[in-house]
């Protein structure tokens, strides 16, 4: 007893003494009375930690075990949401520039882990406890191994400063008042709502909300620290920040995209900023992991540009699954979406919707709704939803169907299902409307389910897919002829972004570029 005794007087005097080094650096601000005794609460039992970059002390509410089970949390998300490469050797590649660059974090006490996400816009980002994700959209930018660092040099800077941790803990006092009591470990959305918007259950929320101009600042400076101590060149993130600002002008005029932007505020002033800070920075002895320009354009060849057939394309209101071996047709007029969890139609006026989805593995139809059945009588054993399912028959295919109502806060609301076995798999198609609507819509939902079915050998063989392909040019050629030459899909412009030129500069003969080019598919499995 003695010595737990003297245990807990150790620790309630550090404690004490962490309390004053936030007060002392003014980490505690005025707040309203029952703010106040919230957060001073939150303190007694968390107190402030010293961060690593700054060295002063942090006032954060979350404590490094918390940080690492929300960043595992949320990273099964992004795996499920956005899917991540499934090249090996470019997946290992930035594996082990990550774990070099990490090896020089101010912050070593993190397992970091870093990855290639399924995102066809430029973009990088962090999640808490040391996950670090960078879209194949912004490697085809990348000209050099140096800018990749510098990236993830960045992001491992967020990370090393626990800039996300800091979101949580400003926002979650305020979020227990308010009852959002999810807020703190992210905001998860039920698996219609992501589907229907598009956004995963992380995205626009506190994990991956925008950071402060001061903590972009903070980043850059730390990125560029650890990069250079690693041994790239710490002027690169500057130029690479120069390419995507080329690339947001190029697509202005076009409808806006999620982009590196959206979460990193890029501006002139900050590719001067980061410049002269890499002009302070020794670059360290350590030697490229590819080779050379050559080598590191050869990890990115074969990456796929744009979206990638392995998810399902949307052409117009079809959507064809050509690893699946599936199609079916929303109505025309109606505005559709493809994720990974669901591909979405819905009518203009937001009447009727509808979604489909993988809803398990097997060959009866019937197994999803029996499932569903013995999940709901745990709850109510007089709950009740076989007796509403008939089987169907869609083509050759076996199917069931059910309507039923149900109450939402929109009001009464149908719901119509139909279960559809094809190759091993159930898929649930969900059709969705207000209960005074569905005499309307009714034929609508049959009708897109009767439009499933397997795709025939000429859709197969017609899907394409544009893969980043690295071409010699010729002595004198301009990127117009050379892109001429190709059959590119990119334009003069977007060639010249991508590739850090100008149209109008003049090749040498064997210079390597970066272009898109149209293949034909061929599916995984």
């Amino acid at each position: 007893m003695r010595e737990w005794d003297r245990h807990l007087s150790n620790s309630e005097a550090s404690l004490d003494q962490r309390r004053l080094e936030c007060l002392r650096f003014g980490l505690l601000r005025p707040l309203p009375y029952h703010l106040a005794t919230l957060v001073m609460t939150t303190i007694f039992f968390l107190g402030c930690a010293m961060n690593p970059v700054t060295g002063r002390p942090d006032l954060v509410l979350l404590s490094e075990k918390d940080e690492r089970q929300i960043g595992e949390e949320e990273a099964k998300k992004v795996e499920g949401s956005m899917g991540l490469t499934q090249d090996p050797q470019l997946a290992a590649y930035v594996e082990a520039l990550g774990q070099r660059l990490a090896a020089q974090s101010p912050r070593t006490n993190v397992d970091y882990h870093f990855y290639v996400v399924e995102m066809v816009e430029p973009n990088a980002f962090a999640l808490p406890g040391g996950f670090v994700y960078v879209s194949r959209g912004l490697l085809t930018l990348t000209n050099s191994e140096d800018e990749l660092a510098g990236v993830m040099g960045h992001e491992i800077g967020h990370v090393a400063a626990r800039h996300s941790v800091k979101r949580l803990s400003a926002a979650a006092p305020f979020a227990i008042v308010g009852g959002i009591t999810g807020a703190v470990t992210g905001i998860v959305s039920d698996q219609l709502s992501s589907a229907v918007t598009g956004i995963t259950s992380f995205a626009g929320g506190i994990v991956l909300s925008p950071y402060s101009r001061d903590q972009e600042r903070e980043a850059d400076t730390v990125g560029i620290d650890i990069a250079g101590r690693a041994g790239w060149d710490p002027a690169a993130l500057s130029s690479f920040l120069y390419t995507l600002e080329r690339e947001e002008e190029l697509q202005q005029g076009a409808p806006r995209k999620p982009s590196f932007f959206d979460s990193h505020p890029a501006t002139p002033e900050r590719v001067e900023d980061t410049a002269k800070h890499a002009k302070k920075i020794t670059r360290g002895p350590g030697q490229p992991i590819a080779a050379d320009h050559a080598a590191f354009l050869r990890k990115l060849d074969g990456l796929v540009v744009g979206p990638n057939p392995a998810d399902g394309l949307l052409n117009d209101n079809r959507f064809v699954q050509p690893d699946l071996d599936f199609t079916f047709e929303f109505p025309g007029g109606w505005k559709t979406d493809n994720s990974r969890q669901a591909v979405v139609g819905a009518e203009v006026e937001g009447k009727a919707l509808s979604l489909l989805r993988a809803a398990a593995e097997g060959n009866d139809p019937l197994d999803v709704p029996r499932a569903v059945e013995q999940s709901l009588k745990k709850r109510d054993p007089k709950a009740s939803l076989m007796d509403k399912v008939q089987r169907i028959r869609i083509g050759d295919l076996p199917a069931a169907r059910a309507v039923l109502q149900t109450r939402t806060k929109a009001g009464p609301t149908t719901i119509h299902l139909t279960w559809i076995a094809h190759k091993g798999l159930i898929y649930q198609l969900t059709g969705v409307t207000p209960v005074k609507e569905y005499s309307r819509y009714e034929s609508t939902f049959a009708t897109i389910a009767q439009s499933f079915r397997p795709l025939t050998a000429s859709e197969r063989s017609a899907v394409t897919v544009n893969r980043l392909r690295v071409i010699s040019a010729r002595e004198g050629e301009t990127l117009a002829q050379v892109i001429e030459r190709t059959n590119s899909t990119w334009s003069p412009e977007a060639a010249a972004v991508a590739n850090g030129l100008h149209t109008t500069s003049r090749l040498t003969a064997g210079q390597l570029l970066k272009l898109a080019i149209t293949e034909r598919y061929s599916p995984n499995r």
